[in-house]
């Protein structure tokens, strides 16, 4: 893969991931079609890692807080529970620190409840999403999925629940539904939106957690595939790999600041139109191109 290559797939990651229309989704087609099916997946998460950046540069302030209170939130724990094992040895009554104080705290315990059921299904899924990747027919039936999802989500009355009122169950089902849209075809933004809304939360929060929930699911990938970076880079060369990251940290960027109006204007049938029609594109190449 050259570096022109490189260029095209960093657009399409950085448009796709944040615009609802499933960033795995147009690279795997775009691969099948084009012939590089040589690039492995490790290149796939070079560029998510890309869009990673843009999430930290638009949402910086956010992230901060949320790190500092996550910090916070395990220092507080960690002193619960000596106090704890001190009272039960001395036998005298203790005062807890309330852990969760405040809305940002809350927040990052969202993040971290969401992260558990992703990495589980994302760790068990790994061999099946890898193959998926491999076709066209699954890419296109998940968009058509996506399709649907969008267009219901503008159907939608306006959530009103914020960080404050959110429960850790609805954490819960938008980790889940994060982990089953590794699926290629699936939107990742756009299935955690569309559970986030189904769950009743505000539009503008909404936006937010998905895109900040992201940062574990696709740090964790990373992780996942560093014993085969080496060889994936030897195959698609390193300068591909810095040069696809960055194009799609500067699309990402741009389509956060645009995601952010779409949600709020209820405008996804336009994309949902959109993965349909790519959605059926694909399945019909599946029976030609073989």
């Amino acid at each position: 893969m050259g570096i022109l290559e490189a260029i095209l797939l960093g657009i399409i990651q950085g448009i796709a991931e944040f615009l609802p229309i499933s960033s795995s989704g147009h690279l795997a087609i775009f691969q099948k079609l084009f012939g590089m099916d040589q690039v492995g997946i490790s290149f796939d998460v070079f560029l998510h890692i890309g869009t990673l950046i843009a999430v930290f540069i638009v949402f910086w302030k956010d992230i901060l807080r949320l790190f500092v209170d996550g910090v916070g939130i395990v220092a507080d724990s960690c002193v619960n529970v000596y106090r704890f094992f001190r009272s039960k040895n001395k036998k005298e009554p203790v005062e807890y620190i309330r852990v969760i104080r405040t809305a940002y705290r809350k927040f990052a315990l969202l993040v971290i409840v969401s992260t558990i059921p992703t990495g589980i299904i994302g760790y068990l899924g790994k061999e099946l999403v890898s193959n998926a990747s491999d076709t066209l027919i699954i890419p296109g039936i998940c968009l058509l999925v996506t399709a649907v999802l969008l267009f219901i989500s503008d159907q939608m009355p306006d959530g009103q629940k914020t960080p404050k009122n959110t429960s850790y169950f609805n954490a819960v089902f938008m980790g889940i539904c994060q982990g089953i849209a590794t699926l290629p075809g699936l939107s990742r933004s756009g299935t955690t939106i569309v559970a986030g809304l189904l769950c009743g939360l505000r539009r503008d929060f909404v936006v937010k957690y998905s895109f900040i929930m992201s940062i574990p699911a696709i740090l964790g990938a990373a992780v996942l595939e560093i014993p085969d970076m080496g060889k994936d880079m030897a195959t698609t060369g390193v300068a591909s790999y810095v040069v696809g990251m960055i194009v799609a940290a500067v699309v990402g960027y741009i389509c956060i600041k645009t995601m952010l109006v779409v949600v709020r204007n209820k405008k996804f049938k336009y994309f949902s139109y959109y993965c349909a029609v790519v959605g059926l594109v694909a399945i019909i190449a599946s029976f030609v191109i073989k």
